[in-house]
């Protein structure tokens, strides 16, 4: 009886888990569905965004990868990757007009579940970093 538990739990797991997409277009795994990026918009250019939130990154974990998409061209990308608290961590800044850069920062953990204060978190610092400044 326990085995076919067991069993069904384990097929319960293996149909839930699976894939999503990060906010810089790549794929990573996933156990929970539940909501794991927001999305801020803030009065600033795209550059002066995205060194908010590097230095945000860096300040609580380290980024592992940088990348720029679209350099060049009007609507341009730029996307983080890190670890924050042994979390895996992406951050998207993008613009949506002339005047408002747009910031996605998705959280997930090792195992594939979502950490929602720490996204949370982070969007609130990437803020403050942007009032300062």
């Amino acid at each position: 009886m326990k085995t076919k538990i067991s069993l069904f739990l384990l097929g319960a797991l293996v149909l839930v888990a699976g894939c999503v997409k990060t906010v810089n277009d790549r794929k990573t795994f996933a156990v929970s569905p539940y909501k794991d990026k927001y999305e801020s918009r803030y009065e600033r250019s795209v550059d002066q965004v995205y060194a908010a939130s590097v230095d945000v990154i860096k300040l609580n974990g380290a980024v592992a990868r940088e990348s720029i998409i679209n350099p060049g061209s009007t609507n341009q990308l730029k996307c983080i990757e890190g670890k924050v608290n042994g979390r895996n961590v992406w951050v998207r800044v993008e613009a949506v007009d002339p005047k408002v850069t747009s910031v996605k920062v998705q959280v997930r953990t090792t195992g594939g579940g979502t950490d929602q204060e720490l996204t949370a978190e982070l969007q609130k610092q990437i803020g403050i970093n942007l009032a300062t400044r």
